[in-house]
């Protein structure tokens, strides 16, 4: 009795393949191409996640940006077109009274024209509180970021962005204790973050936001708050109540849309993650159907073959082989070749993964170590087993159905 780990079961098994070497090639690239698909575009999905899970850093998704525009409808005895100015006191109020609120950040900005020695440039300065680095987290090269001490005292210290060290500073300087003029007035650099595409206005250079207020002479004036929501809270709902809050505040017109503006960045992180699961999901069923497609390929191959070896499965039978051994045998070439057509279509979706990712590693890639799990690859593996043994039931069935007697009178 022959079991799957007897060595003649494998020697006929390769007998049986290499029988017509050019049938069994084209027999597996169906399922070769369905593995080569799904691992390849499974991976280049992961690589673009990967690039905006990159450009997206520590920030918090949850999060809305409001700043005033101006007003769409006359109200209350204002004419149409007036401007709509936060202030500080508002960030107070939405704190107080919006439900499901984490973080109210105040923010502000202005352009100053940079100077270091010989060195110059125009840079965007915001002045912001250390609550900032909770909503926005900054990678830190050098130093530190912004503290409650520089806040209460007004000092007049910065935090620049990796962009401005590299413009200013010479290659491997330390930074942190040198000063740099901001629009004539010397600041104290205590901090360099990494460069990050985050979403919202250019931020080259912090400042504490009380001495920006000074500096710049902006009293209780803010240009812009960040608030981020409890994750439990739907930021949609919080934007609308904010948006509501500062009409009534502000009194504008409670259908005016144009008077304040919003960014709603838990919107757009929900729209990529669609997209990215949506484009998963099309891997998946474009690798999968053509997986499917393979396998069958491969049943109808096993049917010809069955029907080419009557007369030897007669034999077999005449011989006293059981019904489940001859089965057994047309299976295991069924799984046979799935697997290995499988597994090079594995190694070939690796390989072709690995080098697009040494092709596009710069900064400015679209996709970032695009790559698969090892779960997915047992997972891909498991199922051509599980579908070789299905698609191979049904040439198996037809065999152990050949009679001998008809078997071995058959030409």
């Amino acid at each position: 009795m022959k079991t799957i780990f007897d060595k003649d079961t494998w020697q006929e098994i390769y007998g049986v393949l290499r029988k017509n070497v050019m049938r069994t090639i084209i027999t597996m690239i169906g399922v070769f191409w369905g593995i080569f698909l799904l691992i390849t575009l499974l991976g280049l999905a992961k690589g673009v996640e990967n690039k905006f899970n990159k450009e997206i850093g520590d920030l918090a998704t949850n999060s809305v940006f409001v700043f005033g525009q101006a007003t769409g409808m006359p109200f209350g005895g204002f004419q149409e077109g007036r401007p709509m100015q936060l202030k500080l006191s508002d960030a107070e109020v939405i704190k107080e009274q919006i439900e499901g609120i984490e973080f109210v950040v105040p923010r502000n900005q202005n352009q100053g024209a940079v100077v270091r020695k010989f060195l110059e440039g125009n840079y965007s300065v915001t002045g912001d509180y250390p609550l900032l680095d909770e909503v926005q987290k900054k990678k830190l090269i050098y130093g530190r970021f912004i503290n409650d001490n520089d806040i209460n005292l007004s000092r007049k210290i910065v935090v620049i962005s990796q962009d401005v060290y590299e413009d200013l500073f010479e290659i491997d300087e330390f930074p942190i204790g040198e000063f740099i003029a901001i629009n004539k007035i010397n600041y104290k650099v205590v901090g360099v973050f990494k460069r990050a595409n985050t979403p919202g206005p250019r931020e080259d250079i912090h400042v504490p936001f009380t001495t920006f207020q000074k500096v710049y002479n902006q009293g209780n004036n803010i240009g812009w708050m960040m608030i981020t929501g409890k994750p439990e809270f739907d930021i949609s709902q919080i934007e609308a109540d904010v948006k509501l809050l500062l009409k009534n505040l502000h009194d504008v017109h409670p259908e005016d849309s144009r008077a304040f503006g919003s960014i709603n960045l838990g919107e757009m992180f929900k729209q990529v993650t669609e997209f990215l699961t949506g484009m998963q999901f099309l891997t998946i069923f474009v690798g999968l159907s053509t997986l499917i497609a393979g396998i069958f390929a491969i049943g109808n191959i096993l049917l010809i073959t069955v029907k080419e070896r009557t007369k030897e499965i007669g034999i077999r039978r005449a011989l006293g082989a059981k019904p489940w051994e001859i089965k057994t045998q047309i299976i295991m070439e069924s799984v046979t070749l799935s697997l290995l057509a499988g597994i090079i279509g594995i190694i070939a979706g690796g390989a072709v993964l690995y080098l697009m990712n040494m092709m596009f590693s710069g900064p400015d890639s679209a996709i970032i170590n695009p790559s698969v799990n090892i779960t997915t690859v047992l997972a891909a593996l498991f199922t051509l087993v599980f579908l070789g043994t299905l698609i191979g039931l049904i040439p198996a069935s037809r065999a152990v159905k050949i009679r001998p007697i008809e078997a071995l009178r058959d030409e």
